[in-house]
């Protein structure tokens, strides 16, 4: 009898060692998932899913034309190792009207940019995801993003989209050598993609071109007008990549992996979203019944 309990004992933990080693081998990544370990993922993100958004654009002489979309997904995968979450493939229809003069920029109308990324938030809740966070890692989606999760109130969903929009690192870290404007492909840029693929980095060609701004347009900062980029920026390139180093990049995608982390985690303990949003909608049928 006792042999027994000591046989059926360790086959237990046998089992669950298993289990729980075939639980933390499980891909992050939604293509590489088989439809039952899709199925296991879901249930161990507790339906929380990312959709790490990058888009195909100039940056500047020296990176790769999917630079957002390279490092997003690094950051996005390599938090979701930390907190499990299924990461969504490859996803660049974004807003990039502004780098249409540019060799290798794809640039989607606007109707098709949200009608796509609506369906995509569908067919991943419809999959299970019913709280997709959408990792932004490009510039130009910043008002585009926070208008889809706003246009979600618009008719019922069953789950929730969540907005990670483009952080900065805290204060502290590699100093900077730049004092030039970087906001693309320049110093912090350069850096990060130095981690994320440092193969597809070529420093030597940075200061090639101009990354300077030109100022070409003088508008009181209160008036916005859709050429200011070009006008600014007319080589979709700023600041100076040159000077980029592997220290400022290991310390920006550090902090931009651990602010993904703490959304992860929030979002999946966040109970109340869905259900207030559930009772928006229904509230949003009878608007005169609604008490102030």
């Amino acid at each position: 009898m006792l042999r027994r309990r000591s046989i059926v004992l360790f086959a237990a933990i046998f089992l669950s060692v298993q289990i729980g080693w075939s639980q933390s081998k499980l891909s992050t990544h939604w293509e590489e998932l088989t439809a039952a370990d899709f199925r296991t993922g879901i249930h161990q993100a507790q339906g929380t899913c990312l959709l790490p958004f990058g888009i195909l654009e100039k940056h500047g002489p020296h990176l790769p034309l999917g630079t957002d979309l390279l490092n997003v997904r690094y950051a996005a995968l390599h938090a979701a190792e930390q907190e499990y979450a299924v990461v969504f493939p490859e996803y660049y229809f974004g807003q990039i009207f502004e780098a249409k003069h540019e060799p290798g920029t794809v640039a989607y109308s606007a109707p098709l940019q949200m009608q796509l990324l609506q369906e995509t938030t569908d067919e991943m809740a419809r999959n299970g995801c019913k709280k997709v966070i959408i990792v932004n890692g490009h510039g130009g989606n910043e008002h585009l993003l926070p208008f889809f999760a706003q246009t979600q109130l618009d008719k019922p969903h069953d789950y929730v989209v969540y907005v990670v929009a483009t952080g900065e690192a805290p204060p502290g870290g590699p100093p900077h050598k730049s004092s030039a404007v970087n906001w693309h492909a320049g110093e912090s840029e350069t850096s990060h993609t130095m981690i994320s693929r440092p193969d597809l980095v070529h420093l030597d060609r940075a200061a090639s071109e101009s990354g300077a701004d030109q100022k070409r347009v003088n508008l009181p900062e209160n008036v916005y007008t859709g050429i200011w980029w070009y006008a600014r920026f007319p080589y979709h390139y700023s600041g100076e990549g040159a000077v980029a180093t592997r220290e400022l990049g290991e310390y920006d995608m550090k902090a931009w992996v651990n602010s993904i982390v703490t959304a992860i985690r929030a979002v999946k303990a966040d109970q109340e979203s869905l259900k207030l949003q559930n009772e928006f909608y229904e509230k949003s049928k009878h608007p005169l019944e609604t008490q102030p």
